[in-house]
């Protein structure tokens, strides 16, 4: 598989979990701390909140752009939403693993319709290829 990528950035993270990261560009930059449920004092934002706000966002784009291209897929409307729930814990075998919840609300629309919507987007989703086979992704709509 080959990828000509249209798009890259960068961020530097210091300090692991209690410190910051940002990008290289300066246009982002976020203060990093432990959740409490991992022995820290949940000052701050950690790498799960900034995973799952990334997926939420790039999948709703992934049913945006899939309903442009079909037109027997429903329109997202502007009410739109993915809530994407990560939690992280350790693995049977070693280390710690993610897991992902995605939850699609479209108010209004069929539910058969954007369950075919979300089955598309899923097919194309950059995040859902990364974590498919690699991570326990579950989609469900509202």
């Amino acid at each position: 598989m080959s990828i000509n990528a249209l798009y890259k950035t960068s961020a530097t993270a210091t300090g692991g979990r209690d410190a910051k990261a940002e990008t290289d560009d300066g246009s982002f930059s976020v203060k990093l701390g432990t959740p409490r449920e991992l022995g820290g004092n949940g000052d701050g934002n950690n790498p799960e909140q900034l995973f799952a706000s990334g997926f939420a966002a790039c999948f709703l784009s992934a049913m945006k752009f899939v309903a442009s291209q079909d037109k027997d897929l429903p329109a997202v409307p502007a009410d739109a939403s993915v809530n994407a729930t990560v939690g992280i814990g350790p693995r049977s075998d070693k280390g710690f693993g993610l897991t992902v919840a995605l939850e699609v609300s479209m108010p209004g629309v069929d539910r058969s319709a954007v369950e075919a919507l979300v089955a598309e987007a899923d097919a194309v989703c950059p995040y859902s290829h990364a974590t498919r086979g690699n991570i326990e992704v579950t989609l469900a709509v509202a």
